[in-house]
C-alpha cells in the first residue's frame, strides 16, 4: 500500500457542486494527499483548488484521471446524472470511489457501475452517512439482542417539502431505504401508490425532476415492502402543509416497543420500551440512543456531516487495504435506487413487484 494514497475530487460547479461536503472531508484524513481537482466551471474549479490546496486543477475530469492516476477519487457532485460516466471513467483508470447519492439515475446505469468496478477490481463507497453512525450500531445491537422483541414493522417518510412526491422519494428516501436494509435486511416486494393533485397519477403528470435526477412523478406517495420473517415496511411522501422536514426518518416497531431514529452522523435516536406503543398508558418514557448506550451522554463531538464522511473514507480505505467491500457499498447504493425505483414499477404495473426488479429502464420510461 502506498504511504500516502493519491487522492482527486471531481466536482461540477452549478451541476451539482461538490456534494455534500465530499471534496473538504480529505482535509480531515491522515495518510492522503489532494493531487488535483477537476471542475468545468473556471471559478469553481479554481476556488475549489484554493480549498483543497490542491497543486493541480482540470477543465476535465477524465484528463485528470489520465495523468494523476489517483488512487481514490470523490465524484462529489449531487446531480446524479453524471455519476455512471464519472464512476466509468474512474474504474478504467484503477481509481476507488467515494460517491455522492442517489448512486444513479437507473437501474441499469447502477449496474454498469457495479460491473465496471467489479472488472477493474476498485471499491466504491456511497454517501450513506447514517448506517456510518455509532448510534445505529447501538441500534443494531439492541435488535440483536432482542431488546425491542420481534421486529414488526418499520416505518420511514421523507422531508415532505416542496420536493415531496417523486422529488424527495429519489433525493431523501435513498437514505432512508438504506437504513430500512441495513437494520432488517432485503425487501422481497413492493406495493406502491401515486398521487397528483388528490387523484391517481397519470402518464400525462411524468415530468423531469430537479437536480438533473430524471423522471419523477407524484405529489403524494405510499409504498409498502415485504422483508423476511413477515416485517413490514412503509415508506410515505407528500408536500406537507405542516411539519415539513420533522417527520424525515425511520420508526422500528417491535414486541417489546419502539425505536425513532432520524438520520445523520448522530441522528436523533431514542427508545420506548413498551409494547403498547405508547407512552401514556404506561410508566415507560423515551430514552436516548446515543454512541455510548441507552440513556448515556454523547462522548462524540464535531461536525455531524464532517464526522459521517471522514468514518465513510477511513471505511473505504480499510477496504481497500483488506479487500473488501465498504461499509455502504455500490451494492447497497443500487439496492437503495432499487426500492425506489419499485415504487414506479409497481404503480406502473398496477400491483405488487418482486424484488429485484427484472425492469432495469425506469419505469416512468415504460408508462
Amino acid at each position: 500500500m502506498p504511504e500516502k494514497y493519491k487522492v482527486a475530487v471531481i466536482g461540477r460547479t452549478g451541476k451539482g457542486n461538490y456534494g455534500h461536503g465530499l471534496d473538504v472531508v480529505w482535509l480531515t484524513v491522515e495518510n492522503v494527499e489532494v493531487v488535483a481537482v477537476a471542475d468545468e466551471d473556471p471559478k469553481g474549479r479554481a476556488a475549489a483548488a484554493a480549498r483543497l490546496k490542491a497543486p493541480n486543477a482540470y477543465a476535465d475530469y477524465r484528463h485528470m484521471l489520465e495523468k494523476e492516476r489517483p488512487h481514490i477519487v470523490s465524484v462529489a457532485p449531487r446531480f446524479p446524472d453524471c455519476h455512471r460516466d464519472m464512476v466509468l471513467a474512474c474504474a478504467h483508470f484503477g481509481a476507488h470511489v467515494f460517491l455522492e447519492k442517489p448512486m444513479a439515475r437507473t437501474l441499469a446505469e447502477a449496474d454498469e457501475m457495479v460491473a465496471a468496478c467489479e472488472r477493474h477490481h476498485v471499491k466504491l463507497a456511497i454517501a450513506h452517512q447514517t448506517r456510518y453512525s455509532p448510534r445505529v450500531k447501538v441500534i443494531r445491537d439492541l435488535l440483536g439482542d432482542g431488546r425491542l422483541g420481534d421486529i414488526l414493522e418499520v416505518r420511514g417518510r421523507g422531508k415532505e417539502d416542496q420536493r415531496g412526491g417523486g422529488e424527495d422519494l429519489m433525493v431523501l428516501g435513498t437514505h432512508i431505504f438504506d437504513l430500512m436494509r441495513f437494520l432488517v435486511g432485503d425487501p422481497h416486494w413492493c406495493h406502491a401508490r401515486v398521487w397528483k393533485d388528490g387523484r391517481p397519477a397519470v402518464k400525462a403528470d411524468i415530468r423531469q425532476g430537479g437536480e438533473n435526477m430524471g423522471p419523477v412523478l407524484g405529489d403524494w406517495i405510499t409504498a409498502t415492502y415485504g422483508f423476511a420473517g413477515g416485517i413490514l415496511g412503509s415508506f410515505g411522501t407528500h408536500r406537507a402543509r405542516a411539519g415539513v422536514g420533522s417527520r424525515f426518518g425511520l420508526q422500528i416497531f417491535g414486541s417489546k416497543g419502539i425505536i425513532h431514529l432520524t438520520t445523520g452522523s448522530l441522528p436523533a435516536a431514542y427508545l420506548l420500551e413498551d409494547p403498547a406503543w405508547f407512552s401514556g398508558r404506561t410508566t415507560s418514557t423515551w430514552q436516548e440512543i446515543t454512541s455510548a448506550g441507552v440513556g448515556k451522554p454523547e462522548p462524540l463531538r464535531g461536525d455531524p456531516l464532517g464526522l459521517g464522511n471522514t468514518w465513510i473514507v477511513r471505511d473505504l480505505i480499510e477496504a481497500i487495504e483488506k479487500d473488501r467491500q465498504p461499509l455502504g457499498s455500490m451494492y447497497d447504493g443500487r439496492a437503495a435506487l432499487e426500492m425506489i425505483l419499485a415504487v414506479y414499477e409497481s404503480y406502473r404495473q398496477s400491483k405488487p413487484v418482486e424484488l429485484p426488479l427484472k425492469t432495469r429502464q425506469h419505469p416512468l420510461t415504460l408508462m
